[in-house]
């Protein structure tokens, strides 16, 4: 098995790291060289750079504004904007809600979250884990219920990674608490983070 790159790819690490050179901020780029971690702000930034370039969602489908690239494309991009030192891509927005909305939503979710999401104009979250059941999802206990075209949600969610920062989350609840299974009757909502009721409380300890 011959694991060199190809003359292709080599072009193509060279032609990522000259536009990380050439297009990262100076005062991001010094921020990370000193080892802090991305502020907000650092991440919108840098990320509507990519994808004013189009590398933003570099996992996605060209249809949705995707690179198209090879999986070994992927890794030398994400190991150049490591080095560099960048700021990460959101995985929120590009590897998590991204492909699922892609594989899954509907075409008016597509076309109104995922320009959205590429973009950063949109900071998602994640609300999996709960108090008392961690990441067993099966355990979860937060539920929502039919009211009309809406849903009414009660619990909570704990590890909600830049809630504090978020527009929107994914969220898992329980909607059918007399499934057979505990891993069944689960729903997948989006879920507006200025939706009131909704209280966000940052643990200030790490």
């Amino acid at each position: 098995m011959d694991l060199r790159f190809t003359p292709e790819e080599t072009t193509f690490r060279d032609e990522v790291r000259t536009f990380i050179r050439d297009n990262l901020p100076a005062d991001i780029r010094e921020r990370m060289r000193l080892g802090y971690g991305a502020r907000k702000e650092d991440t919108v930034a840098w990320q509507r750079i990519l994808n004013k370039r189009g590398w933003a969602a570099i996992s996605w489908p060209t249809a949705w504004g995707g690179p198209g690239w090879s999986a070994i494309q992927r890794m030398i991009f994400l190991e150049e904007n490591q080095v560099a030192p960048a700021p990460e891509l959101s995985s929120f927005n590009i590897t998590m809600i991204g492909p699922v909305l892609i594989q899954f939503g509907t075409e008016e979710q597509k076309q109104r979250f995922l320009p959205r999401a590429a973009n950063l104009d949109d900071w998602w979250c994640q609300g999996f884990s709960e108090p008392g059941a961690g990441s067993d999802l099966a355990s979860l206990k937060t539920a929502a219920k039919r009211d009309g075209d809406d849903y009414v949600v009660n619990g909570q969610k704990i590890w909600t990674s830049t809630a504090h920062h978020a527009d929107w989350c994914f969220v898992l609840v329980r909607t059918n608490p007399n499934a057979a299974k505990r891993q069944e009757g689960i729903s997948f909502l989006l879920v507006d983070m200025k939706t009131p009721g909704i209280t966000v409380r940052p643990d200030n300890k790490y």
